[in-house]
């Protein structure tokens, strides 16, 4: 194993670094140090967070800075304020020993007028959000043309965020002769091409394998229905008493409605999204940091670049839609060379998702089994023993109280006295678990389910001829894969043209030119009304009850014509205007409106019904819109 000083890391540094606990680079330091201190080498580091990036490339920029020249000299772009401030901070820690070296953080949320003063003033290092930057950039403040190295950390999740167009006009206005450095957890079409694009004969440096999951991280997986999540939730929390980590959501709604029942429920909890302004998000991480919470609930978006130590646990309350995003999330447990749990909360219909993960992260979730009740008190009695064991007495302060006390418990024998203060924390768990029901985890394993008919994973032939659930309408969609149509653009296109009503939505089945959905039987009007008016990438949008002969394809999916519209085509005009005219009306048919039979009776000819009422690819917390990636 190298030592830094092998690496080329100068004294003043080492000094530094070895006063943090730094004694023998980490791989990714082993690897980007030595080209990074060098010129004209530009690199592509795939790299999870929590293997010491930070210093892999803040080392060298900190060593190449000539004091001399109080101008801008390196660039470090990141995705949030968060990392932005973070950054700023570790290089200064660094550089604890070069006097006079200036580095300022640049973010949105502060007060502009103060940066601009500091960039006037002269700085050597300038770390920034690129939004920001721009800001100053168009300003005339932040001038680029003396910047020798630029690094662009979490460059997946900048591009995730949106900033590739801010990042193309940062790039272009500092010199070509520069070192570049892109690191990123996945290597992403986007990656590539920024990097083609921007980057000159470029070193991929990969740790671990490309778009892998941290190898400390032990992933597990609760397989729970879905109106059992939150309950699930609340016994994986109690089961590990000491727990310090993030609960991840998918919308800002349900992470604003799981932390409001975490608190109430009595849990250290707080929330983190996009609707809190600055000041409140400062206020929960500093909260956080402090670990004067123990639960913080939030999105995707807001945790981006979110950087805390000793984080014991990762919670997936709902898989992420973007199945790379689990890398990301996974990560920020298991850091430097601690193991951490990453856990998924998932119902049936998540399993293909969670297959997905496994692919990319290159591991396989353990299927746990929910604690009981008598395990999830014994350890909390065991977390109220050590607590009592770790208190530190002051002898001193609390030597005068003490005889007054012992008169107050000489009735009490030690043990009856152990056994009241235990129960004061310990009672709470003993009467919620004492009566609490089991959850009912579903068992099918994967070869259960191959052994089962394809009922539910069928054909297209059995998806075409299903019934709806009990109290649903089946409708026909003309749009499917073809047309780049999947569960989520139709649950969009449902959820954008029915505004004003919240849109009870089941089963969805997708087929190459058309799909199918569910929605509540006395919301299918205002749907097929709504959709009908639609017009999308140029195709009018046609929905209608599903009858008999929607949906009958071929094995190509392409919608036969069924016989009778066959010898339509083929009657010429004058007869097909005599069989217009004898065709019976449609009162004498049964109808009452265009969308079905007027007795109720008369329903089952044009529907199948069915009773399992689950919903491929999302569950009930899906129901709301999702963003566009931009």
């Amino acid at each position: 194993m190298k030592t830094f000083e092998e690496l080329g890391v100068s004294e003043e540094i080492r000094r530094a670094i070895e006063e943090m606990g730094y004694e023998y680079p980490m791989p990714v330091q082993e690897e980007v140090i030595p080209y990074l201190l060098g010129n004209g080498n530009d690199v592509v580091a795939l790299a999870q967070t929590g293997t010491g990036k930070t210093a892999a490339f803040g080392l060298p920029l900190i060593q190449k800075i000539n004091l001399d020249e109080c101008v801008p000299q390196a660039l470090v772009l990141c995705p949030t304020r968060e990392l932005c401030l973070q950054i700023a901070g570790d290089l200064t820690d660094y550089s604890k020993y070069i006097s006079d070296l200036k580095i300022l953080p640049v973010y949105g949320g502060s007060s502009i007028e103060s940066q601009i003063r500091s960039l006037k003033k002269g700085v050597h290092i300038i770390v920034a959000t690129p939004g920001r930057l721009i800001d100053l950039m168009e300003r005339k403040v932040a001038r680029l043309e003396t910047i020798r190295d630029v690094v662009m950390d979490e460059a997946d999740e900048m591009l995730n965020m949106g900033f590739t167009e801010s990042i193309n006009a940062i790039l272009e206005k500092v010199p070509e002769d520069r070192n570049t450095l892109m690191f990123s957890a996945t290597m992403s079409p986007e990656i590539s091409r920024i990097a083609k694009t921007y980057l000159h004969n470029a070193k991929e440096i990969t740790i671990g394998t490309k778009n892998e999951g941290s190898k400390n991280v032990n992933h597990i997986a609760y397989i729970v229905h879905a109106k059992d999540k939150y309950l699930a939730l609340k016994r994986i929390v109690d089961y590990y008493p000491q727990i310090y980590g993030i609960i991840f959501c998918r919308t800002r709604i349900e992470t604003q409605e799981i932390a409001d029942k975490l608190i109430q429920d009595g849990y250290n909890a707080d929330s983190l999204h996009g609707e809190l302004s600055q000041a409140q998000r400062d206020l929960v991480m500093q909260k956080f940091r402090q670990r004067h919470l123990q639960l913080l609930v939030a999105t995707d978006v807001a945790a981006r670049g979110l950087d805390v130590n000793d984080l014991t646990h990762v919670i997936n309350y709902a898989l992420p839609d973007d199945t790379e995003s689990y890398t990301h999330r996974s990560g920020r447990t298991g850091r430097a060379g601690k193991t951490g749990i990453s856990i998924a909360i998932i119902n049936m219909r998540e399993k293909g998702k969670m297959r997905e993960i496994e692919r990319i992260i290159n591991k396989k979730f353990t299927i746990g089994t929910l604690p009981a009740g008598k395990e999830i008190c014994e350890q909390q009695l065991i977390k109220v023993i050590d607590d009592i064991e770790k208190v530190k007495v002051n002898e001193e302060d609390i030597e005068a109280f003490l005889p007054s006390i012992y008169r107050k418990f000489e009735w009490l024998s030690k043990e009856d006295l152990i056994k009241r203060v235990v129960s004061m924390e310990f009672n709470r768990f003993l009467e919620y678990y004492r009566n609490a029901p089991e959850i009912e985890q579903p068992k099918a394993s994967e070869k259960e389910k191959a052994d089962k008919p394809r009922k539910d994973r069928g054909s297209d032939k059995e998806k075409t001829a299903r019934k709806a659930e009990k109290g649903y309408a089946r409708l026909f969609l003309n749009m499917g894969k073809t047309d780049g149509f999947y569960a989520n653009q139709i649950i969009e296109l449902i959820n954008r043209n029915t505004k004003k009503e919240r849109i009870q939505i089941g089963r969805i089945d997708l087929m190459q030119n058309f799909s199918f959905f569910e929605v509540a039987e006395q919301q299918a009007d205002i749907v097929i009304k709504a959709l009908n008016k639609v017009t999308l990438k140029g195709k009018r949008i046609i929905v209608e009850i599903a009858g008999e002969n929607n949906g009958k394809s071929d094995k190509s999916g392409k919608k036969r014509d069924s016989k009778a519209s066959k010898e339509k085509k083929e009657t010429p005009a004058k007869e097909k205007k005599a069989s217009k005219k004898e065709k019976p009306s449609r009162e004498e048919r049964g109808y009452t409106s265009a969308r079905g039979p007027k007795h109720k009776d008369d329903w089952k000819q044009f529907f199948i019904h069915d009773n399992d009422s689950s919903n491929p690819g999302f569950d009930d917390a899906g129901m709301g819109k999702k963003k566009k990636k931009k």
